[in-house]
């Protein structure tokens, strides 16, 4: 009798590990309050040997929600920008859980030395005392050991990624020089126009006649300046513009501010020269250029740094991708909907 009662409670302990395995490989896990049945928090993924909770994920969504709920979206649009966003931080949450793994793995840490000395630099940076940003905490809803806990998982997570891909960027003076020469254009200094222009506006409902009409007038304003008649005189009498008491004077423009119309008609010209009648958006028109002026350029060394920068955030970006996506292919990773 004692036997088949071992027996019976055996098997229901056998059934009851079955089950919880079950539920756990298959996302069906659930923490309850142990006073009720009531479900406080559920697994929205595994990743190795941890889990992503609903409760996290919601701490961090929430803000993005209300802002999304906020800005007046179609119902439809808003269930879209909702489940994006949602997706998105769980993807930062289990890249996060990959990259806290990592830190254990190789064993990283922080002290309380390094955390003080971090606060003390965010302090100084943003001319904060300790009280001032305490209270800039309490604002938003932190407290100092909170705060704390914060700052040492960033600094975890630097030290991570400077030993993982930082530590292995070199960028040469190699590569510098060929950047510099390859986007000449951008260190080389620009050029600015200033520009007058001549200007007989057309009635969007001007029929064929009219339209030919008011460009043989401005074919006659423009046969009269190649003849050596002053551009700005010939403005202020014809141009129909508010700036036309001025010789029609525009200003400064850099080339790519310019329309690309207007930058196919200027492309080559020198100053003192006009273009030929033009058809534009506002009517027909005569730009003159009065000058060009070229900004100063910077010179290989005085670029070098900003160059290295950007050629080492643009590495490390590439880098820290390429290493997350190796992060999941060699993880066991499984969302939960």
């Amino acid at each position: 009798m004692r036997n088949k009662y071992f027996r019976k409670t055996l098997k229901r302990l056998t059934y009851c590990a079955i089950y919880l395995v079950f539920f756990c490989m298959f996302g069906f896990s659930i923490i309850v309050s142990a006073e009720s049945a009531e479900v406080v928090d559920r697994i929205v993924a595994v990743v190795n040997n941890d889990i992503v909770v609903l409760s996290e994920l919601d701490e961090l969504f929430k803000p993005y929600a209300m802002r999304i709920r906020s800005l007046g979206y179609t119902s439809e649009k808003e269930r879209e920008m909702l489940f994006r966003v949602r997706e998105d931080i769980l993807n930062q949450l289990i890249d996060r859980k990959l990259t806290d793994q990592e830190i254990k793995r190789y064993k990283i840490a922080v002290s309380e030395k390094e955390i003080d000395s971090t606060i003390e630099r965010i302090k100084e940076a943003s001319l904060y005392t300790d009280e001032e940003l305490r209270e800039a905490l309490a604002g938003e809803g932190l407290t100092m050991e909170e705060y704390r806990k914060n700052m040492k998982e960033q600094i975890l997570r630097t030290k991570l990624v400077n030993f993982e891909i930082k530590s292995r960027i070199v960028i040469t003076k190699e590569d510098i020089k060929f950047y510099y020469e390859t986007h000449s254009d951008k260190y080389s200094g620009k050029k600015k126009y200033h520009l007058r222009n001549i200007i007989m506006r057309i009635s969007p409902l001007a029929k064929e006649a009219e339209k030919l009409a008011v460009f043989k007038k401005m074919e006659t304003i423009l046969s009269e300046l190649k003849k050596g008649e002053s551009f700005e005189t010939m403005a202020g009498i014809y141009s129909e513009s508010s700036l036309s008491a001025r010789g029609g004077d525009l200003g400064l423009f850099e080339f790519d501010e310019l329309s690309p119309q207007l930058q196919e008609a200027v492309k080559g010209m020198n100053a003192g020269e006009f273009t030929s009648v033009l058809d534009t958006d506002q009517g027909y028109q005569i730009f003159f250029i009065q000058e060009i002026i070229k900004t100063k350029g910077k010179p290989l060394e005085e670029a070098s740094s900003e160059i290295e920068e950007k050629l080492f955030n643009e590495i490390n970006d590439k880098k820290f991708q390429s290493w997350i996506e190796n992060l999941h292919k060699r993880s066991h990773i499984k969302v939960i909907k």
